[in-house]
């Protein structure tokens, strides 16, 4: 990873396109959050001194001097042996060091009885209690969630300076390809689509005899917009000049370039030579992983080629134990990092495997258990009911009950 370069652009983006994006500098609080004193509860601001032994058979009587709003103005200090009734985000008024509730009370509105006594700052948010004056509160590479919004939001922050999207072109390499947007679809076919009953799955028919629709570039775009970065996707023919300009022009703008097919030893697998004639170096290549060996991992001026299978599932596989290392290298934020956990085993798996492999499975309250049927390198569908990727070393045979090593997909 110390050869890539890290995205070094910053754009100012409003609150409420933030999410998702990573932070490009620190944030400091401008101010403390609360910046006044405030009530937690609905009740009465009193001296804590002045109510501590109270108790049902005891009780504390103070006088009511009125009643604080949240919203209000902060009210002046107010005499000894006098109470203030207060709601939840009320200003305490200076002088006063706890919040009865109103429930430990007879809620009285000229002369309140206190029925248990409360200790000093009980009830009650102190100055800066969440968030302290010049305190950092986020930091740069962490990616803005839910949470880091509200703080943003709660500091009276409404732009912020971000990194610059991740730039990412998929190029799936192969001449048996078509476009799903745009299918290669013979005239008969088109005729009868029109025919169809209105619905997604009546509208669709099959593409011409040899070819099938791309849908590992799919796959791997599903989940790159919401992660914060922008991508291109475009169908390249086994040829191995109109390959070589592809990639040539993805460098051009793109910090990753992902392909597609064509890593293997076939007569059509292009994507070595292509990498040598454009001088990329090779980090990694026939990795011992299954499936997915003829992965290869390259470095051009900076910038990640990162060439797969062209079989789905090896395909996805080894775009999440590969790309998302990068996209932390490349954005600073280690909240993109893959996520390795350990569980139980539950399920039968006898095979013992020569090589590492990655095995499409489920993880639930630290148990794992196999769902597919089948673990072919170009079966897509049945990773539907999976959330992880079970890791067995080359060479170990697992049985039900032992701890295993799983790698979490993305967004599950």
């Amino acid at each position: 990873m110390s050869e890539l370069t890290p995205v070094q652009d910053k754009e100012q983006v409003s609150l409420c396109h933030a999410v998702g994006r990573v932070l490009a500098e620190d944030i400091r609080a401008p101010f403390a959050v609360p910046h006044f004193p405030k009530s937690a509860m609905d009740g009465y601001a009193v001296r804590s001194a002045e109510v501590q032994g109270a108790a049902p058979e005891q009780p504390v009587r103070l006088r009511v001097t009125g009643e604080i709003l949240a919203g209000d103005e902060p009210a002046p200090v107010q005499p000894e042996g006098t109470a203030i009734r207060i709601m939840t985000g009320a200003a305490v008024p200076e002088g006063y060091d706890a919040v009865v509730k109103q429930e430990d009370t007879d809620y009285g509105e000229t002369e309140v009885t206190v029925y248990r006594g409360v200790s000093a700052y009980t009830n009650y948010c102190r100055v800066g209690e969440d968030m302290e004056k010049d305190s950092v509160v986020l930091t740069a590479g962490q990616r803005i969630g839910r949470v880091e919004a509200g703080i943003l939001a709660s500091l009276g922050i409404s732009q912020v300076t971000v990194v610059r999207p991740v730039r990412a072109v998929i190029l799936s390499t192969g001449s048996e390809l078509c476009d799903p947007v745009s299918p290669e679809q013979p005239e008969a076919d088109q005729g009868r689509k029109t025919q169809e009953a209105e619905s997604s799955s009546a509208a669709a028919c099959a593409p011409p005899a040899g070819k099938i629709y791309s849908s590992i570039a799919a796959t791997i775009i599903a989940g790159l917009p919401e992660a914060g970065f922008s991508v291109e996707s475009r169908i390249i023919p086994d040829e191995t000049d109109q390959i070589l300009q592809a990639v040539e022009q993805a460098l051009e703008t793109a910090d990753v370039v992902i392909t597609t097919g064509g890593v293997s030893v076939g007569k059509r697998d292009l994507l070595p030579e292509v990498l040598e004639r454009i001088g990329a170096k090779q980090i990694f290549a026939r990795v011992d992983v299954q499936p997915g060996t003829p992965t290869i991992g390259s470095v051009k001026d900076g910038k990640a080629i990162l060439s797969l299978s062209g079989n789905p599932y090896a395909a996805l596989v080894n775009f999440d134990l590969y790309f998302w290392d990068m996209a932390a290298k490349l954005t600073g934020c280690r909240a993109y990092l893959p996520v390795w956990e350990e569980a139980v085993l539950v399920s039968e798996y006898p095979k013992k495997n020569q090589h590492r492999r990655l095995v499409r499975a489920r993880v639930s309250q630290g148990q794992v258990t196999l769902p597919a049927k089948s673990h072919a390198a170009s079966v897509l569908s049945n990773l539907m009911d999976c959330n992880c990727y079970l890791d067995l070393p080359a060479g170990q045979q697992v049985s039900v009950g032992d701890r295993v090593r799983i790698l979490r997909m993305p967004g599950c």
